[in-house]
């Protein structure tokens, strides 16, 4: 059995009485207070997750731009030096590897921040197509640590780590180079929740210093599983669920994040022709709490579908769920049910996300 990875601030989540448990090769808090107040203290007021398990790799030269936009499908290129890019990394055949954020950060160097259970395969996938292009990279994902500080106060809340001066005019998926207290830390204004927050990147002694100032600044410490729920109520999709190897990014609702039009990038000819084999619904159940894995069915009973993804939200008191469920089958009269352990729940469908979330 392999050993499992340790952020650099376990012991600290140890001490502060997290439940620890595995995911994706690390030892992660999962839970700290509960999950409904950890929730709530991001949606009303702000919270810190720990997310230094997630990976970063580092593009430079010439072709940096060029480079990115060929091997993911959203449009980096085009995009202004000091914005943040969500999307899709796609194989040949059109099926996602991985979803990620391009971070622009010169005119010649990115920070790429993929998932932590796909480093190696990400790594693996991007390396092959480096030598066609004038690029270096780095995989710098053991030399930094990582938080999400997010909710309607998280902005404020900053105010304890000196970096008023660098929020000016600092715009939604944006990111910047910043230096405070002798530490250089990579800033972001994306995050995971819907709501307002920022991911602040750096080396492991600056990220243990910020976690510090947070922790005495008043900052609710959350965990991994408030955060499922967190990004489940505003519908953002999660790899290994909504995305995975067996879909394209068309079959789970991220045709925005695909740009046809493009010259070219990975899995462009397939996408082009391929039509979705699902649409993914957003449900949800007055009673109950809808699992991944568990069917979805139409009127008559017949299986028409399977939940990715689902839970209780804290937010709206019932239970929500992200579904694929098979375009051709997809009900003219959009009557969902959901089946839970041989009983049949007539689901509410969902036209937009559960929760708006506070984003800038």
């Amino acid at each position: 059995m392999t050993e499992l990875k340790n952020t650099h601030l376990s012991d600290i989540h140890r001490k502060l009485g997290a439940k620890m448990m595995p995911f994706a090769g690390f030892d992660m808090p999962v839970q700290y207070s509960s999950i409904i107040e950890e929730v709530k203290a991001v949606r009303q007021h702000v919270g810190v997750f720990d997310v230094s398990h997630m990976g970063e790799f580092f593009v430079e030269g010439p072709d940096t731009y060029n480079f990115i936009d060929f091997i993911v499908s959203n449009d980096v290129k085009n995009v202004e030096i000091g914005k943040a890019v969500y999307s899709p990394l796609c194989r040949e055949d059109g099926s996602v590897v991985d979803d990620l954020i391009v971070y622009k950060l010169e005119e010649a160097k990115a920070l790429i921040c993929v998932n932590a259970s796909n480093i190696e395969k990400d790594w693996d996938h991007i390396q092959k197509y480096t030598n066609d292009f004038d690029v270096t990279m780095r995989n710098a994902s053991d030399d930094y640590s990582l938080l999400a500080l997010q909710g309607p106060d998280a902005e404020k809340t900053l105010s304890c780590l000196g970096f008023e001066k660098e929020l000016e005019n600092f715009e939604y998926y944006s990111a910047k180079k910043i230096k405070i207290s002798d530490f250089e830390f990579i800033l972001a204004r994306t995050g995971y929740t819907g709501e307002d927050g920022f991911e602040i990147f750096g080396c492991h002694a600056g990220i243990e210093w910020a976690w510090e100032k947070l922790m005495t600044a008043g900052v609710t410490p959350c965990g991994l599983a408030s955060r499922d729920v967190l990004r489940l109520e505003v519908a953002y999709p999660l790899y290994g669920h909504e995305i995975h190897d067996e879909v394209t990014p068309l079959d789970s609702a991220l045709k925005w994040t695909v740009k046809l039009t493009k010259d070219n990038f990975v899995g462009l000819e397939a996408l082009r022709s391929y039509e979705p084999k699902f649409r993914l619904v957003k449900l949800s159940i007055e009673k109950g709490v809808p699992r991944q894995g568990y069917t979805v069915e139409n009127e008559q009973g017949v299986v028409i579908g399977k939940i990715t993804s689902g839970s209780h939200s804290v937010a709206t008191g019932r239970g929500i769920c992200l579904a694929h469920v098979e375009k051709i089958n997809f009900p003219s009269d959009k009557k969902f049910f959901i089946n839970i352990r041989n009983r049949r729940f007539e689901a509410t469908y969902h036209a937009k996300a559960f929760v708006q979330g506070g984003h800038k």
